[in-house]
């Protein structure tokens, strides 16, 4: 890559840093607002414990780290679901990307978060005599008016525009515009944000990858005039690939560091800044059958299996989430198509 070329990635990027900074000025740090987009995405990383910021070479890169969309030798188009804690929450995921020119990639992904079809009784209780709304559930005439219960669904949505660049033979760039949607019965928000990320291969078994996430706060606006910022995650996570037994083994290794103070919340911490680990391991048998197991950062088991061909991989993964007793396992599967 030429120095007016990597000129010009720099500049965009710095562009988008300015801009993101300037919608983040005055208003208040909203601890654990930005919860919903640490989740992860795809049934390989999650099978793995959410190890992927080092490892991921596919179109789900865009989440994980934006740089390793220059992976990708062709178009890959990524679909996800997920029924968290039995279905008590729909977790939803869609991506695509693209290889360009000049070793670069584009990419435009999607989350959906959401508790669909809650129940809103407040104005449903009536005073079953004279048939009035009424306000006090300890009336001896209070009954509820099945006609008038609304159903309404409280939801998170997150669109990331990714663009990737490759350095050189063994390092590449990457960031993310994201745009982000949070609503509920009545209330709704707003937000916008900045990821940047690297990806190094140090040698041919050994890669190093980092996402720091909502990098310069993410900006969040509620319609009653709260705002919110969404403080920086640093990802950093490793990866070693091992030819062995007819395929290869993947360990992996990821820390997120966060700045919030989650203290006893976090794995370990120092001060206001925690720490959370995932580790997972993936073997691959001829490029084509996937074992996966994991641990994630909240002390839960991950596993997971895939099938890999030529123009699409199906990745299965489950958590044993029932060691909680209040909350049922947790089931996910995504599908990768590639278009040539």
């Amino acid at each position: 890559m030429n120095k007016k070329t990597f000129r010009t990635h720099i500049l965009f990027i710095f562009a988008l840093l300015c801009l993101a900074t300037s919608l983040s000025a005055q208003t208040k740090i909203g601890k654990y607002g930005g919860e919903f987009l640490s989740l992860g995405v795809g049934g390989r990383s999650f099978a793995m414990g959410g190890a992927a910021v080092a490892l991921v070479n596919d179109v789900t890169a865009g989440y994980w780290n934006p740089s390793g969309l220059t992976n990708l030798d062709k178009s890959q188009l990524a679909l996800m679901h997920e029924e968290r804690f039995g279905s008590l929450l729909n977790y939803d995921f869609a991506s695509v990307g693209f290889p360009m020119s000049n070793n670069t990639a584009l990419g435009i992904s999607m989350i959906r978060l959401a508790s669909d079809d809650n129940y809103d009784t407040r104005g449903a209780l009536i005073d079953v005599n004279s048939g009035q709304v009424i306000h006090d559930i300890n009336n001896p005439n209070a009954r509820i008016d099945p006609s008038r219960v609304k159903l309404f669904s409280t939801a998170d949505w997150a669109i990331f525009t990714s663009y990737a660049f490759q350095f050189s033979d063994v390092l590449s760039f990457g960031g993310n515009v994201k745009l982000l949607r949070r609503e509920n019965a009545e209330y709704n928000a707003f937000g916008v944000g900045f990821d940047i990320g690297a990806r190094y291969r140090a040698s041919e078994q050994f890669i190093l990858g980092a996402n720091f996430q909502d990098v310069t706060t993410t900006f969040v606006s509620w319609n009653t005039g709260r705002n919110e910022l969404i403080t920086p995650t640093l990802k950093l996570g490793s990866a070693y690939l091992l030819d062995a037994l007819g395929g290869q083994f993947a360990p992996a290794l990821d820390v997120d560091i966060r700045f919030e103070n989650r203290r006893s919340a976090s794995n370990f911490n120092l001060g206001s800044m925690s720490f959370d680990v995932h580790s997972g391991m993936e073997y691959l048998y001829k490029n084509m059958l996937a074992l996966r197991a994991g641990y994630s950062e909240v002390g839960v088991l991950t596993y997971g299996g895939g099938i890999r061909l030529t123009k699409f991989a199906v990745d299965y993964s489950f958590s044993q989430y029932n060691v909680f007793e209040q909350f049922e396992n947790t089931h996910r599967i995504s599908l990768i198509i590639s278009f040539q």
